[in-house]
């Protein structure tokens, strides 16, 4: 009879909000599949839970796969944790599910925190559609790439971005959505320095510009207005100053409502500001 693999959602930084059915699960399994098995033996200390460990990630998910599925074959039962949340989300136990299906392998989901769905309801976005987009590419051209796919889309959207990169995202995000998009920076979530950044992407660049990006981020956009496929249509009816004046009665400064009018026409910068300017 095959065993059991239970997906445990974990903590993402209080270490009060484990539920005790996760706890139950991790003591009861014969072997727990970790993404880091150091910081998922830290958690178990702290619980007093005393279990084997086998290392399962995005750069060993076939070979541990396999061995994972054997143990499960022969009646063990496997947990999965991840470093932190919910498994199987943006990680590759989206793999081991697969694999445990197609071998008639009992899965189970013990619910807990997704920092995704944290950051949404703190927001202040809409919370009834999203899309989920986890994270980007470190390739700028892929980065964009993935971008442009959903700069239409017009729910909530949601991104996992790491502090080293977050600068060229956020100028990506400014070029790619326009600047003057809202967007919710949320880090440290459950934490003591727990913090929800509300503003534009263009004042999330300024900001950033200044200041040194620390912790994993949670990052949710607006959707895209539904009226925006239509005003495309109209650019080739403005003038190059009917354009830029658009934006700038909608609330951009002048600056902002140049580059956007040049991203909306595929013009240089400088060619759109000359165009305007002229008298």
């Amino acid at each position: 009879m095959n065993g059991k693999l239970y997906l445990c959602a974990t903590p993402i930084g209080n270490l009060g909000d484990v539920s005790p059915r996760c706890l139950e699960a991790l003591q009861s399994v014969d072997i727990i599949a970790a993404e880091d098995t150091r910081r998922t033996l830290q958690l178990l200390n702290h619980f007093e839970i005393s279990k084997p460990l086998t290392s399962y990630h995005e750069h060993n998910k076939r070979e541990k796969g396999e061995y994972i599925i054997s143990l499960l074959k022969d009646g063990k039962n496997a947990a999965l944790v991840s470093d932190a949340g919910t498994p199987a989300i943006s990680d590759p136990g989206e793999d081991l599910v697969r694999l445990c299906i197609e071998n008639d392998i009992e899965v189970t989901s013990i619910p807990g925190a997704v920092a995704a769905v944290n950051a949404l309801i703190l927001s202040g976005l809409p919370t009834r559609r999203f899309a989920f987009e986890g994270f980007l590419s470190v390739n700028k051209r892929h980065r964009r790439e993935h971008l442009e796919s959903v700069k239409s889309d017009t729910h909530t959207l949601i991104f996992y971005e790491a502090p080293h990169k977050l600068k060229n995202t956020l100028n990506d995000m400014s070029e790619v959505f326009g600047s003057d998009r809202k967007i919710a920076l949320v880090r440290e979530l459950t934490k003591i320095h727990e913090e929800v950044k509300r503003c534009t992407i263009a004042e999330a660049v300024d900001f950033y510009a200044e200041n040194n990006p620390r912790g994993e981020y949670v990052l949710v956009i607006e959707g895209a207005n539904d009226t925006d496929e239509i005003e495309e249509n109209d650019w080739d009816n403005l003038s190059v100053k009917e354009h830029v004046d658009k934006y700038i009665a909608e609330g951009m400064t002048s600056k902002d409502a140049i580059k956007k009018a040049a991203q909306d026409r595929g013009l240089p910068k400088r060619d759109v500001y000359n165009e305007y300017h002229r008298e």
